[in-house]
C-alpha cells in the first residue's frame, strides 16, 4: 500500500483503493482531478441540506447505480455525520423502490455491512 496504512477489512481497503486511484489521477491529470475534487467538495458542504442528508442522498444514488466504492464511501460518510441505522434503512428502501432488486441487494448487503462496520467505532 502506497501510504503505508494497514487495512484489515474490505471496507477500509476499498476506501484506501479509492484514495490511491484518486492520488494517481491527481498525479497524471492534475487539472482534471483538481476541478473534480473541488466541485465535489463544494457539493457536499452544508447548505439547505446538511452533510448527513447529502451523504444519505449520495448513498441512495450509489446503491441505485450499483457503485460499490461509492456505497462504502457514502455509507461511511453518513455514519461519520451521525446517520442512524433507521436512516440507512430508509435510504436503501427508496433506492430499492426506484432501482428494483439489484438496488435492494446492494443496499441490504454492502450498505448494511458497511454501516455496521463503521458504526462500531
Amino acid at each position: 500500500m502506497e501510504n503505508n496504512e494497514v487495512n484489515h477489512n474490505y471496507f477500509d481497503q476499498s476506501i484506501n483503493d479509492y484514495k490511491e486511484g484518486t492520488a494517481y489521477l491527481q498525479k497524471t491529470m492534475p487539472n482534471v482531478a483538481e476541478h473534480y475534487m473541488s466541485f465535489t467538495e463544494a457539493c457536499f458542504q452544508k447548505g439547505a441540506l446538511d452533510k448527513k442528508q447529502k451523504q444519505l442522498m449520495a448513498l441512495g444514488i450509489s446503491i441505485f447505480a450499483q457503485d460499490e466504492y461509492c456505497i462504502i464511501y457514502h455509507t461511511k460518510g453518513a455514519v461519520d455525520n451521525g446517520a442512524t441505522e433507521e436512516e440507512i434503512g430508509e435510504t436503501i428502501g427508496i433506492s430499492a423502490a426506484l432501482g428494483g432488486g439489484a438496488a435492494f441487494a446492494q443496499g441490504v448487503t454492502l450498505a448494511v455491512d458497511t454501516f455496521h462496520h463503521y458504526k462500531q467505532d
